[in-house]
């Protein structure tokens, strides 16, 4: 499992959280302007009212919950706080270690920050997301010092079609961070959904595609740019959550919801190209994750899994493939923080190690082996520990007593009705600590009682 990051590594964290969300608060919203609501379909939203040259400007700020209507009542006082957080974000680099974006993508992230990209509800999504969680969970992650010259940022089109408030065009807020930045036309449809510096910097703009599959660009007025619909993001970027970006003074981003973002790039790996070489890092980064979520998370893990499960066999089935490509220990501590059988993983089946069972005269039981097998390829193998208790074999053989010769020539003569039953439960019974399989009565009652039904 990954390393916790000390305490005192994490308070400084959290105190750079609260110091970013008040600076990037107080420069959004500057002195002289006002606070009002208004209602939008039945939801409470918050506006910025200000003096311009033309009357009244209004700056969008975000939909009523109780955090935001707790920094508003501060805004001023959040006016009054240092906003030098640089020190902080070198303590935690170097005393605590942590991953740092490439300066470049510093830079891009903060001219994107500086203009509101994200208080409109944009998510940072794809590796420099992925950065952030270390920080997020309190451990030190696998692979989050991977760097990229990609940038990736979504937003949902309809939410960015009803804002009131926008910012850009596009291609003038990356010129704040480099003044190459040019747009890139689709291929098919001559719109940009991408832009490109002459260094190779690159920032892509994301949808979720909710409809039939297409490649037509979709606009999102708010930020200024058309951007490209995919499958599966609108499951990510729902219900975001904030994090600090170690660059500068900290730059305060939107990024998925780590639980949403493993199970997310379980269902990418699934969907690339094979010899993709991003399909491995997919699968490091989910796997990383999920080894922290397990503990740290369970319950929001559970109700992410479930969402998911929820949304067809598709869906199903990609996430048990990439659960499949995982080492066994990880996919087992998962499958049994979120309550789901062995059997969500599609061709997992186990085969059994011959002559090697062995009477145990302590316990009374019989003991064997077996060995789980993926159709896909990759995965490692890990022997399952399998016991068959004294009073099923006793039933199996209508026999008031079993000693180690007969107890053993009972199970090789029930040999193949013993591995059926412990075939289904290793599949469809909850996952149990351990790779291990007993059989009982009870589990030869239910599988009798399974095979019944039609």
């Amino acid at each position: 499992m990954p390393t916790e990051l000390p305490l005192m590594i994490q308070t400084a964290y959290a105190e750079l959280l609260d110091r970013a969300r008040a600076a990037a608060f107080s420069e959004a919203f500057p002195s002289g302007g006002t606070f009002i609501p208004k209602v939008i379909r039945d939801r409470r939203y918050w506006y910025f009212q200000e003096p311009t040259a033309l009357g009244r400007g209004q700056t969008y700020v975000g939909p009523e919950t109780q955090a935001l209507l707790a920094q508003i009542n501060s805004a001023r006082e959040a006016r009054k706080y240092s906003r030098d957080q640089r020190s902080l974000v070198a303590m935690l680099v170097r005393g605590g270690n942590l991953p740092r974006p490439l300066h470049a993508i510093g830079n891009l992230v903060a001219a994107l920050e500086g203009a509101g990209v994200f208080r409109l509800r944009a998510v940072l999504v794809g590796t420099v997301a992925y950065q952030t969680y270390a920080m997020t969970l309190g451990v030190r992650l696998p692979a989050a010092i991977v760097q990229t010259n990609d940038v990736d940022v979504a937003q949902f089109a309809d939410v960015s079609v009803a804002m009131d408030d926008k910012i850009g065009p596009m291609p003038d807020i990356l010129r704040r961070a480099d003044d190459s930045f040019r747009p890139e036309p689709h291929l098919d449809h001559g719109r940009a959904v991408s832009y490109v510096a002459a260094s190779g910097l690159r920032v892509d703009f994301l949808t979720p595609n909710r409809g039939p599959d297409t490649e037509v660009p979709q606009p999102l007025p708010a930020l200024g740019t058309d951007a490209q619909p995919l499958r599966f993001l609108d499951f990510l970027i729902r219900d975001p959550e904030q994090a600090v970006l170690l660059h500068g003074n900290g730059v305060l981003v939107s990024v998925p919801a780590p639980e949403r973002f493993a199970l997310h790039k379980l269902i990418v790996a699934r969907r690339r190209r094979p010899g993709d070489p991003k399909q491995q890092k997919d699968l490091l980064q989910a796997s990383a994750l999920l080894d922290v979520l397990v503990e740290r998370r369970p319950l929001e893990l559970r109700a992410a899994w479930n969402e998911a499960f929820k949304r067809g066999k598709a869906w199903r089935r990609l996430i048990g493939e990439g659960l499949g490509q995982l080492r066994p220990a990880i996919r087992e501590r998962a499958l049994r923080a979120v309550e789901a059988p062995r059997s969500v993983v599609p061709g997992l089946n186990i085969e059994f190690v011959p002559e090697r069972a062995a009477y145990d005269g302590e316990s009374e039981e019989v003991r064997f082996h077996a060995l789980p097998q993926l159709a896909l390829a990759g995965g490692v193998r890990e022997t399952v520990a399998c016991t068959i208790t004294r009073d099923l074999l006793m039933l199996l053989e209508a026999a008031p007593g079993l000693d180690s010769v007969t107890g053993l020539a009972a199970f090789r003569r029930n040999r193949d009705r013993i591995e059926q039953v412990v075939t289904y439960k290793y599949l469809h019974q909850p996952v149990a600590a351990g790779a291990a399989v007993r059989l009982t009565v009870a589990d030869m009652t239910l599988f009798e009682k399974s095979a019944s039904l039609p």
